[in-house]
């Protein structure tokens, strides 16, 4: 895609209230926001965001199906958004990974983070040699070709894989997609490492771009409460919390998911990693009915890991995701042990941390319990977040002590 002249520019207008934002450097502009705009402008087009009484505020990415109508490329009304200017925004996040901390040694990364790192709607994790892409904005997307040539030019790149089957692409007009954009097909599985844990990763059919990557750290933080302990890992995916915990001395791990095809690789994972097999116990079901049946069974444990999906991704969700969250911590504080430990999360950006935390305390009370906070976790650092865009702060997680 070429750049358009700054006079030939599709330009949209925003209201006062967005201007405010923008002034924060907020990097989206809603459909409510937009006051006028030229007309036929195509999915993807680099529009000139201005305010109404003519002053440019911001290059961005128009998107006419979107609830975000412009994702701002930015807000240097001078800068040329083209091929050179997306090199520097990837060289940039690069390099910042290069800094930040992270388990060692760690072959598995996230590269770039979207709006944090000034790319909105664009996601790339390295495993290894290659590089696998989610392309989930109209804006990245009309800039794909010139974003894979410029990631090309990273050391040590094999192949670049696409997985850009996900539903958010719905809501931009764009359709589901996935398959090799350059160089080696990646083979089937993966191999990474992650500090003291191996992981397979399935970049064809795991979720995301194949693992989650945002709770390496945690994952190694809670490994360290694990001795000795029967533990519980629900929503285990493949395995990593449960296999850092038998690496750290966990007497027994019981793994629940609802997929039976993650769990035949959460089984591979434990092998990759030599723990004791006969040790660990697999169930494929759903988690909710799985924790009712264990409390009626009596079923106790040290350690309760919930992990689960993201239970609200729209407003209209809230309640009802709310009431999911509750329902889980309430049957893990009922089923944990006197002192046990329970590691909660939250996924859902739009639950914020003081309300998850609002949540998790009335399932205590509810279940008779005292709880005591003695942990907050995040996401890892290679998923940062940017204090103009606090929408990038979605994952929360509290340990607690159980009495």
């Amino acid at each position: 895609m070429k750049t358009s002249a700054v006079h030939a520019a599709p330009v949209v207008t925003v209201s006062p209230k967005a201007e405010k934002s923008m002034a924060r450097f907020h990097p989206w502009v809603f459909s409510g926001a937009v006051r006028r705009c030229d007309r036929d402008i195509p999915p993807g087009d680099t529009v000139l965001v201005q305010a109404a009484d003519g002053r440019r505020l911001a290059w961005g990415a128009y998107s006419p199906q979107s609830q975000i109508r412009v994702r701002i490329w930015s807000f240097d009304t001078g800068a040329q958004i083209d091929a050179p200017f997306f090199k520097r925004r990837i060289d940039a996040a690069a390099a910042a990974r290069r800094r930040m901390p992270r388990v060692s040694p760690c072959t598995a990364v996230r590269l770039i983070h979207g709006e944090s790192d000034g790319l909105p709607g664009l996601i790339v994790d390295r495993y290894g040699d290659y590089l696998v892409c989610q392309f989930l904005s109209a804006g990245a997307d009309r800039w794909r070709d010139t974003i894979v040539d410029q990631l090309r030019g990273l050391p040590d790149i094999k192949g670049i894989y696409e997985r850009s089957d996900v539903q958010v692409r719905d809501k931009e007009g764009l359709p589901q997609r996935a398959g090799l954009l350059w160089g080696q097909d990646p083979p089937g599985r993966i191999d990474v490492q992650l500090g003291q844990v191996r992981l397979w990763v399935d970049v064809f059919k795991g979720h995301k771009t194949g693992l989650y990557l945002d709770q390496r750290e945690n994952q190694a933080a809670l490994a360290g409460m694990a001795a000795q302990a029967d533990m519980l890992n629900c929503f285990c995916y493949t395995g990593g919390f449960g296999i850092w915990a038998m690496r750290a001395g966990a007497r027994r791990v019981t793994q629940i998911d609802a997929s039976p095809e993650m769990l035949s690789l959460a089984r591979e994972n434990a092998e990759l990693n030599g723990v004791d097999a006969e040790a660990m116990d697999y169930i494929a079901a759903n988690v909710f009915e799985q924790l009712r049946a264990f409390r009626d069974q009596g079923r106790s444990f040290d350690l309760i890991v919930l992990d689960p999906p993201k239970f609200v991704a729209a407003m209209g969700q809230m309640n009802r995701g709310c009431r999911g969250y509750k329902d889980i911590n309430l049957l893990a504080m009922r089923m944990l042990r006197p002192g046990g430990v329970l590691a909660t999360f939250s996924c859902s950006g739009l639950v914020s941390s003081s309300l998850f935390q609002k949540i998790v305390a009335d399932a205590a009370v509810d279940a008779g319990r005292r709880a005591r906070l003695i942990q907050r976790l995040h996401q890892a650092a290679d998923h940062p977040v940017a204090l103009n865009f606090p929408e990038s702060d979605y994952l929360k997680g509290l340990i607690c002590l159980v009495e």
